[in-house]
């Protein structure tokens, strides 16, 4: 994105790209449909940034989801709403509009040289490449640093650059995981029949903070949409702790009272499992978390009166031990600070020097808001270059 900024503006520029190919994370991130960005209300969208997004509210307001809607129709690839709220190209794929995007940009004439992986600069100032051919060196009027977080380091951003930026006096937040899953000691029963199942419209709750959506049991912990929402949270209670406990509502939408009244009645020859499955409408991996959470009080299910079910439904206790690797994590926290960084994505001890995208101190859950604020201070970063370029 700051490569078509620039050349849009006249600028000859190169991509200098680590991989073989381009775009690498932005194809997984379509593997499962590419969720480009949200179409609720401004105010709501930038909450989703945290403390960040003071910091993201210029870049987006400039580069806004309805303009990275018309930028993606423009490309051939119109957009829809989901029914949550999500938007995404109606080829409902990253490819198609990669490849018009990539032909776009070599049109402009935007270079690409594939498999230079930066390592900083030389005693001179120009920028150091590893190559298949040995070392290049390269002298830029303007730099756009782009590297990445450290997710998925087999695409490409494996956070080498934390080094090299701090060994120049930037200040860099820690790279932690981010919308990752999280593990958890089920017991030999548990994972065997339930690794894969969904959790639905569960609620999720650690502390003040409860989010409702989906949940995966995997055979290692949970993961999935509600608690990647939830990740930032959890994540800092896990490192502040060695441990959180998440607290799972099976049916939100039923209290206590409702629940009990329903498990008063007679079971007969029923089995509880079967009981609850009807009398609840809980499924078999939702009964399994019930089971679990009383194993580890030192009671069995079928010793809970009807109340004490009901109250568990809605409050089961599951502690987490772990995060997930940030390798496998969806995206990074942490980064380069804002405070390094002027109006314009400038890092002030490094004039010329751009940086933009997950590299930067800013985390925000799945839902389109990952790639909108990438896209938003891309285009940011390659602006601020540009009047760099024009001044100098």
């Amino acid at each position: 994105m700051a490569a078509e900024v620039l050349a849009q503006g006249g600028a000859r520029v190169t991509v200098y790209d680590a991989m073989p190919s381009a775009g690498r994370k932005f194809l997984m991130a379509g593997r499962g449909g590419l969720n480009l960005t949200h179409s609720e209300p401004l105010a709501q969208f930038m909450a989703r940034y945290r403390e960040a997004a003071p910091k993201l509210q210029a870049a987006i307001a400039a580069f806004s989801p309805d303009a990275l809607r018309a930028w993606s129709e423009a490309l051939g690839e119109p957009t829809f709403v989901g029914t949550s709220g999500r938007v995404f190209p109606k080829a409902f794929k990253a490819s198609p509009l990669l490849r018009a995007w990539l032909r776009r940009l070599d049109a402009s004439g935007v270079r690409f040289a594939f498999r230079h992986r930066w390592t900083g600069w030389d005693g001179a100032g120009r920028l150091q490449f590893r190559t298949p051919g040995g070392v290049a060196t390269v002298v830029a009027d303007a730099t756009v640093l782009a590297l990445g977080g450290a997710s998925w380091p087999r695409l490409g951003s494996d956070g080498s650059w934390v080094e090299l930026l701090a060994a120049k006096g930037i200040a860099i937040s820690k790279l932690r995981p981010a919308n990752s899953g999280f593990t958890v000691a089920w017991s030999d029963v548990f994972r065997d029949r339930f690794e894969g199942q969904p959790l639905k419209g569960v609620a999720l709750t650690i502390g003040a903070h409860t989010v409702r959506g989906e949940a995966m049991i995997t055979r290692g912990g949970i993961e999935g949409g509600a608690i990647y929402a939830l990740s930032a949270e959890l994540r800092e209670a896990v490192l502040g702790l060695g441990q959180a406990t998440l607290m799972i509502a099976l049916r939100p939408d039923l209290d206590t009272a409702a629940l009990t009244t329903r498990l008063s009645g007679v079971r007969g020859k029923q089995s509880l499992a079967n009981f609850l499955r009807k009398a609840a409408q809980l499924s078999p991996v939702g009964i399994g978390l019930m089971q679990e959470a009383a194993i580890a009080s030192g009671r069995t299910l079928a010793a809970f009166s009807p109340a004490e079910l009901a109250e568990l439904i809605n409050a089961i206790p599951v502690r987490l031990t772990s995060v997930a690797p940030i390798e496998r994590a969806i995206s990074t926290a942490g980064g380069v600070s804002f405070d390094e960084l002027d109006e314009q994505f400038m890092l002030r001890k490094l004039p010329g020097v751009f940086a933009a995208g997950e590299m930067l101190d800013w985390e925000a859950p799945t839902g389109g808001y990952l790639l909108q604020a990438s896209f938003a201070t891309g285009a940011a970063a390659g602006k601020g270059a540009l009047a760099w370029l024009k001044r100098s």
